[in-house]
């Protein structure tokens, strides 16, 4: 598993026919291929255009002297050994002229096969030498870029792609990543090479015998058939376990191409499994805490006649802590209590104090309170039981049989009404609850028949690259037209105005009186 090199190309650039055929012939006795040039400018030519690994360089040449030649293979490609070899620059100043201007090594005539064929192997052992180091400095560099890049991937599927895509860049090959996630679905992330569009599949693994640690072996590439490795017969796979109740995490690639001991490849697999954990972790932990949120929230609609009522809820995408988004729908003595609201802050806590939020609400609108005075109450028990803790509202309570309503805000975005295709905001500018300020009456109306009211939160028009304010000018616009059925025009909201990864809880309620 090492990086392997080909038989060097050498080129012999010399304008004697005789003395380039007796170079030629010792170095391909020796192993090497050999090309020729007879001048300077097509030496030039070819070490442009061809893959040469050393020069054997004349310095009397007739179209220019090999010092400048090789001058200009230096500047041009610093990585390219030349070896001058000259019958008349002999003298010492030939000598420190050659080697100063660029020349690894100077033979003066006769020189002996034995003599020419080591000075060749000396020189590129060192260049080789140097390119391996060269190419694990490259390597660890891309590998840092890589690790940062897998751990702040913002969910699963994009961690691996991440990888995917690091990997090929890295290894400058096909590459495959393959882990299981925290349902225990086993997904890989593949790239066709360094240019490739990384993407995810399906792949299952047999974990058997893969030990706790950093493992490496080399299987024939008819078992990893997770995408096309080419010509390659065999991959190397390195395996990443960091516990035994965790499936190993594999980084594949082609067995070509490794450096002695794959340190590289071994670092990868180990910096994307411990991502990948960490990606798990916070997997569970967020589908726990959702999984508490939504708990908190009503179980049912209720079913009022004369009123459709529908109700859209999307807690933030995976890689997002959870919001304190609520709302709530209870009938009490005849009448709809609607609320919507969201605390401040991003968290189980604010989860928590959501809850209290709307236990406190339902117990004062049993009591028989209007809208105002339940926020009143609400906002004493938060300033004095959850100092500190802020949160915004909007409570309507609503007589299905004549529309009449009572609304009351707390700091909420304003709720649409649409009315025959025209929408209108219902404006009831009031502090936010946890603050002690004065707050205004209720604000009363009616809804009337065929009237569609709209409540949500913030999460389904706010974005941190634009102003709120177009968002819910957007709002207004898809407000226009309401669909019959009103679960579908909240489904039609949350795909026109909401991101695809949503970063906060998205709360939409619809009420409409037929």
């Amino acid at each position: 598993m090492t990086v392997e090199f080909d038989p060097a190309t050498i080129l012999v650039v010399d304008d004697s026919a005789t003395k380039r055929y007796l170079l030629v012939n010792w170095l391909t006795r020796a192993g090497f291929r050999v090309t020729e040039a007879e001048t300077g400018g097509e030496a030039l030519e070819r070490v442009g255009t061809e893959q040469v690994d050393l020069v054997v360089l004349d310095v009397r040449l007739p179209d220019m002297n090999g010092f400048e030649v090789c001058g200009r293979i230096k500047s041009a490609h610093p990585a390219t050994p030349v070896i001058h070899v000259s019958a008349h620059a002999v003298d010492v100043v030939d000598r420190a002229q050659g080697l100063t201007g660029g020349a690894d090594a100077y033979l003066t005539e006769p020189i002996e096969p034995e003599e020419l064929v080591a000075t060749a192997h000396a020189v590129l052992r060192y260049y080789r030498a140097r390119q391996r180091a060269e190419l694990l400095a490259d390597r660890l560099a891309m590998l840092a870029d890589t690790t940062m890049a897998v751990t702040t991937a913002p969910s699963f599927g994009r961690l691996l792609v991440a990888a995917a895509a690091g990997g090929a860049r890295i290894f400058r090959s096909p590459v495959a990543v393959i882990a299981e996630t925290f349902d225990g679905e086993c997904i890989a992330g593949v790239a066709s090479g360094p240019e490739g569009t990384p993407t995810t599949r399906p792949w299952v693994v047999d974990d058997t015998g893969v030990p706790v640690g950093s493992t490496v072996r080399v299987d024939p590439a008819s078992e990893w058939q997770v995408l096309d490795w080419g010509a390659e017969e065999r991959v190397t796979v390195a395996a990443a376990r960091l516990r035994p109740d965790r499936a190993p995490l594999y980084v594949v690639v082609p067995e070509s191409g490794q450096t002695p001991g794959t340190p590289v490849l071994i670092q990868l697999a180990q910096a994307v499994a411990a991502a990948v954990e960490a990606q798990r972790s916070y997997d569970e932990e967020h589908r726990i805490a959702v999984t508490l949120q939504r708990s908190l929230l009503p179980r049912r609609i209720p079913r009022i006649n004369g009123l459709d009522l529908a109700v859209r809820y999307e807690p933030a995408s995976a890689q997002t802590e959870i919001g304190g988004d609520f709302y709530e729908l209870v009938v009490l003595d005849g009448h709809l209590l609607v609320a919507i609201g969201d605390v401040a802050g991003h968290s189980l806590h604010a989860a928590t104090v959501m809850a209290e939020i709307r236990h406190a609400l339902r117990a004062y609108a049993v009591e028989g309170h209007q809208p105002g005075e339940m926020l009143d109450r609400v906002d004493v028990l938060m300033r004095t039981l959850l100092p500190g803790e802020f949160a915004t509202i909007c409570v309507l309570l609503l007589d299905p049989r004549t529309g009449r309503a009572r609304l009351a805000s707390a700091g909420h975005l304003p709720p649409l009404v649409n009315v025959d295709g025209r929408v209108d905001r219902l404006r009831h500018r009031a502090p936010l609850l946890g603050v002690r300020a004065d707050r205004p009456a209720d604000l009363e109306f009616v809804l009337p028949p065929g009237g569609t009211l709209v409540l949500y939160t913030d999460g389904l028009i706010e974005r941190r690259d634009s102003d709120i304010d177009a968002g819910l000018a957007a709002l207004t616009t898809a407000v226009r037209h309401v669909e019959d059925d009103l679960d579908q025009f909240c489904a039609r909201l949350l795909v026109e105005l909401a991101p695809d990864e949503i970063q906060d809880d998205v709360a939409v309620l619809a009420l409409r009186r037929r």
